[in-house]
């Protein structure tokens, strides 16, 4: 069943869509990610306009990401102190973002930005997750014990200022140090149109050195707040956000992310990682 995408200009099969956003919600549910740096090359591929693929994706994050987070939240998976200082800064990258976004498409370069900025990311997050694959492979197979080691902080970034205790996370820090990780998941959402979970949990997990078992439902957490102002703002703004096409990826997501939300709570914490 194909049906007409007024903003994206073209026919797509209503049912391929519906299944996009499923498998995007699964993966949000699941890892803790918004499935938008999925979901927005898969509609780029299918023919939508990048500057379309990124106003649109985020709307739809919102949605699966906020049906993930109320099932870790009743798991109790969830700072919430920690991450209101990721929207405090995310909000702020935001802002940024879809202001750099709206410029570059006036000029007539937000598609070639688009595409080097996701090639780059992607490549990038892909050779550090592999090594990080290989490593627990390694380990499994030694019957060896996997351990998650943070990164050392320089010595200045310790000693920053208006330090606070996040006790669901059993962690102390400055709040700049959360606050500057929310900025730059903030400006990846609002320039690129993907909920910022893949850059987020890794650096949660390695420099915020939060437990796994409630890095997925923070990151969901803050995911929802950025990506709503995303989607205001780029329909004020870029008005690129197609209404149509947000329905269907919407329906799907929804349903995915309580799959993955549950999926998550049976996986193994290694298993995740490696996933």
């Amino acid at each position: 069943m194909h049906i007409y995408l007024p903003i994206a200009e073209l026919s797509a099969n209503a049912l391929h869509l519906i299944l996009l956003g499923g498998i995007a919600g699964l993966l949000s549910g699941l890892f803790g990610i918004g499935g938008g740096f999925i979901l927005t090359p898969m509609l780029i591929f299918i023919g939508i306009a990048p500057a379309v693929a990124v106003a649109t994706s985020t709307n739809m994050i919102v949605a699966s990401s906020f049906s993930g987070f109320l099932s870790h939240l009743k798991h109790k998976r969830v700072d919430i102190q920690m991450g209101n200082c990721l929207i405090g800064g995310g909000l702020v990258g935001v802002f940024i973002g879809v202001w750099m976004f709206a410029r570059l498409q006036k000029v007539g370069q937000i598609d070639l930005m688009i595409n080097l900025l996701y090639i780059s990311l992607l490549t990038t997050i892909s050779i550090l997750m592999l090594r990080e694959a290989r490593h627990l492979i390694r380990a499994r197979k030694g019957k060896e014990t996997v351990q998650l080691n943070a990164l050392t902080l320089p010595k200045w970034i310790m000693g920053l200022p208006w330090q606070v205790s996040f006790e669901r996370s059993h962690v102390t820090h400055s709040l700049l140090l959360p606050v500057a990780i929310g900025m730059l998941s903030g400006l990846l959402v609002g320039l690129l149109g993907i909920g910022g979970g893949f850059i987020m949990l890794p650096m949660m997990l390695y420099i915020l050195r939060m437990p796994i078992n409630v890095t997925i439902g923070t990151s969901l957490f803050q995911i929802i707040f950025i990506t709503s102002a995303a989607t205001m703002l780029h329909a004020m703004t870029t008005h690129a956000v197609d209404i149509v096409l947000a329905g269907l990826l919407l329906l799907g997501s929804v349903i995915g992310a309580q799959y993955g939300a549950r999926l998550s709570h049976r996986v193994p914490h290694y298993l995740l990682r490696l996933l």
